[in-house]
């Protein structure tokens, strides 16, 4: 079924929605789920949450592209739910990982994920993002929007490990130069 007929469905209230929307992107959003969480039973949760959420924002949104749209749903919910599951233990896997390599842009680490959501951060950060290559881009936003690991960008931009880590060290480099221009980095 088409975007536009399924966000049709969600405006006229029919559950149907839910169902096509879980048949053509249940999968998607499972796998965001796990990339952050790690936990089968976890982001199953999350893809139920997600189709909750889709159901009582639409309307009044109407999203431009309902893919989209649900994976920005699933990754807000994993990282509250990642947040909740480790606020007193570091977990294991890619999202620590690449959370950890992204702080050291941000001063106050502790508040990092709070920082990040905030929209003049996000904003500047992505005004930053436009500047750079689009291969360099690609490769930051696997890295720090899907928590692809280093071997997986690596086999998906076919370069060495090591070039995709030079790429993701310098890009973050640029973009803790462009934070302190900004006034979001200072050494403590």
């Amino acid at each position: 079924m088409e975007d536009n007929s399924i966000i049709d469905l969600y405006w006229n209230r029919s559950e149907q929605a839910i169902k096509e929307t879980e048949k053509k992107y249940g999968n998607y959003c499972h796998s965001v789920a796990m990339r952050i969480l790690l936990n089968r039973e976890d982001a199953v949760e999350i893809v139920n949450d997600t189709m909750l959420a889709a159901w009582n924002s639409i309307p009044p949104m109407r999203p431009n592209v309902l893919r989209t749209y649900l994976g920005r749903i699933a990754r807000n919910l994993s990282l509250n739910k990642f947040r909740h599951i480790y606020a007193q233990k570091r977990g294991e896997g890619e999202t620590w990982v690449a959370m950890d390599e992204l702080s050291e842009c941000v001063s106050d680490r502790t508040d990092f994920l709070e920082k990040i959501e905030a929209n003049e951060l996000a904003e500047i950060i992505q005004e930053f993002l436009a500047t750079q290559r689009k291969s360099d881009r690609q490769i930051f936003i696997r890295r720090y929007y899907y928590f692809d690991s280093i071997q997986e960008i690596s086999r998906r931009f076919a370069c060495s490990e090591n070039k995709i880590k030079s790429i993701l060290f310098r890009t973050r480099k640029k973009l803790e130069k462009r934070l302190t221009e900004e006034g979001y980095y200072y050494d403590e």
